[in-house]
């Protein structure tokens, strides 16, 4: 990252679209292999509104954006979110879109930042709390 960052810098909007490709392929990479992120029956059945992304690879989108936005994965020291809402993936070729953006809200005084994250799929937040201290020197 060129510029300085300070309070008030934006992250730059970043959009990930995630299909139910996507969710096989990250099933297997991971080992999570619920059926409520591939059966659109058993989602029903346990009160979802269709199947869902992995809560994980929906966190990573974000950590993703942030460290691109930093140039330097190093850079972020803790990084924490809570699951609030889920992303439903339809059935079809185009799947679903997370977008995300944040801003710095806080200099820590020590070489440190507060960066707040806002994650939605179809314009709903579906983390809360995301959050990332980062490094700038």
């Amino acid at each position: 990252m060129s510029q300085r960052l300070h309070v008030g810098s934006a992250l730059p909007t970043r959009t990930y679209q995630v299909t139910r490709g996507d969710l096989v392929r990250y099933a297997g990479a991971s080992g999570d292999l619920n059926p409520i992120h591939w059966s659109d029956r058993i989602a029903s059945d346990v009160g979802l509104p269709g199947v869902i992304a992995h809560g994980m690879l929906t966190m990573a989108f974000a950590g993703q954006a942030i460290t691109d936005w930093l140039g330097d994965p190093a850079a972020v020291e803790e990084y924490g979110v809570r699951f609030s809402r889920p992303v439903v993936v339809p059935d079809d070729d185009t799947g679903t879109e997370v977008t995300v953006d944040g801003v710095v809200k806080k200099d820590l005084d020590d070489g440190r930042l507060q960066v707040d994250l806002t994650v939605r799929s179809g314009g709903v937040k579906v983390l809360g709390q995301a959050r990332a201290i980062v490094r700038t020197g």
